[in-house]
């Protein structure tokens, strides 16, 4: 059973467990419970997996009337965490993180069933840290977790990520016919998301003129609450070199084309960035629980691994950090070898090797 979700950031490493596992143990039952109303109840399904949904829902931080319902809901989401459990039969349960990560979590660890987390940040959420005094393992994408978990039970394993980016090698020519892209000219990739991030968005409207004079080209995924606003702008400009899109399905091609890439922190961005090994700069959303992008990001700054910029600095100030790296080679080379040392391209299978030992 695989519990958890509310973002891509916890349900794409989820398929990706359920994915490994299935292949290597095709005979198993896996059953995945999410949140009602969140993506994981559309996602998971169209990965050809069943999910049960519970009506739990998170403690908004704000004053807000919608924290009145929490409690009733999260009492009636382990009432019916404990029901699913009872009749599912488990051997083992694996939380992703998300609202219904901690529930099903609990109605297991109070079974006796042995548990498995998988923490996708580098600053652990306290949920997570609650539930993992009764886990028996937590798999980690970042070491010196210890400060967060029992370094007995901590595993080293990367986030799980799609496959279709293992192996990017003679793409780019695929990759500039795709998205209508010039070959001669160096490219920059701006991702902000599935929804878009406000600032990335900004960021490159002001500087998307300097980019085409300088002789770049943008692929920009804007997200679907900014696409309207930011299409209009572009065809407006009358600028022949940035490529927007709502949202982009082909990212081993968007990776393949790009030299720089601008994106947002989230867990599972940076994971596939190191697998992918290209310069990136990071602008971490400062919107987010315990700031963990930052956090995220700067595991990686620290290693020589990739540039920050912080978000309320973006705007104005997003193409100089670009230049620095487009104009440096030996910059380019620095950053592309230091993100590629951190990658883990065989997370899925080493959490599967820890499933397996909590079920023998």
């Amino acid at each position: 059973m695989i519990s958890g979700g509310g973002t891509g950031g916890h349900i794409y490493p989820a398929i990706a467990i359920a994915n490994a596992w299935v292949e290597k143990h095709p005979d198993s039952e896996v059953l995945f419970v999410g949140a009602l109303g969140k993506m994981e109840m559309q996602k998971v399904p169209e990965a050809g997996y069943k999910i049960i949904g519970l009506p739990v829902a998170g403690l908004q931080r704000s004053l807000t009337w919608k924290n009145l319902s929490f409690p009733f809901k999260l009492i009636k989401s382990l009432a019916k965490a404990g029901e699913i459990v009872k009749d599912f039969k488990p051997q083992v349960v694996i939380g992703v993180g998300g609202y219904a990560s901690a529930p099903v979590l609990y109605a297991a660890q109070g079974k006796k069933i042995p548990t498995l987390i998988q923490e996708q940040n580098s600053y652990a959420g306290i949920t997570n840290k609650i539930l993992s005094k009764r886990a028996k393992t937590i798999c980690v994408a970042y070491p010196n977790m210890q400060s967060f978990f029992p370094a007995d039970r901590l595993v080293l394993t990367g986030n799980p990520v799609r496959k279709d980016i293992l192996n990017l090698d003679g793409k780019r020519e695929k990759a500039m016919a795709h998205f209508d892209m010039d070959p001669t000219r160096k490219t920059l990739l701006v991702l902000g998301g599935s929804l878009g991030a406000r600032t990335l968005n900004q960021a490159t409207l002001k500087d998307m003129q300097a980019f085409e004079k300088d002789g770049y080209q943008v692929l920009w995924q804007s997200g679907k609450y900014y696409f309207k606003d930011m299409s209009k702008a572009v065809e407006d400009s009358g600028l022949e070199h940035i490529h927007l899109r709502e949202f982009i399905r082909e990212m081993d091609l968007a990776y393949s084309a790009a030299d720089v890439i601008v994106s947002r922190a989230g867990a599972l961005s940076v994971s596939e960035l190191s697998l992918v090994g290209k310069p990136v700069v990071f602008i971490p959303s400062p919107n987010v629980a315990e700031d963990h992008q930052t956090k995220n990001a700067m595991a990686y700054v620290l290693q020589e691994a990739a540039l920050i910029l912080k978000d309320a600095e973006a705007v104005g100030q997003m193409k100089e950090e670009v230049d620095s790296i487009m104009n440096e080679p030996d910059l380019v080379k620095k950053l592309s070898q230091n993100i590629r040392a951190l990658a883990k391209p065989n997370a899925a299978e080493e959490i599967v090797n820890e499933i397996e030992k909590l079920i023998a």
